[in-house]
């Protein structure tokens, strides 16, 4: 499930029908427990990302420095061995396997900040669809 399909559902379970509050209220269990399990397999996939992400960064250091076996070298050629903390840093940072996975890893984390945000306004529908009853109380004359 992408960030953009999690987009689309919320959009359509965000809409809260006043004519039907009650039944909203009801739906507050369901969709707590939706998003929540969204949130979770998102966080799985941000934590296997991130262990994808050592163990490619380990490869690379390894490829960089020199000390990877040598049929690596010859699927991919690297004519250079790099010896200062810096320059393999550098190396590191534009790898593009490294920087493949580390947009997974910053996407992952977008979808979660957004999930994090709609559980947040589930949590706090009830006092959404309780002021709107109040409002309908207070415009009946009650």
């Amino acid at each position: 499930m992408n960030l953009d399909q999690i987009q689309e559902m919320w959009e359509r379970d965000a809409t809260i029908d006043p004519d039907n509050l009650h039944d909203e209220s009801l739906k507050i269990p369901q969709l707590h427990s939706k998003y929540y399990t969204i949130y979770n397999t998102i966080t799985l996939l941000r934590e296997k990302a991130r262990t994808s992400h050592s163990k490619i960064k380990l490869e690379r250091f390894n490829y960089y420095t020199g000390k990877a076996p040598a049929e690596v070298y010859a699927e991919e050629p690297f004519p250079y061995k790099v010896r200062e903390k810096d320059a393999i840093q550098r190396h590191l940072d534009a790898d593009e396997k490294l920087s493949t996975i580390d947009l997974k890893i910053r996407y992952y984390d977008t979808t979660l900040k957004f999930l994090e945000e709609i559980i947040r306004a589930v949590s706090n529908r009830t006092y959404q669809i309780k002021n709107a009853i109040e409002w309908q109380k207070f415009q009946s004359g009650f």
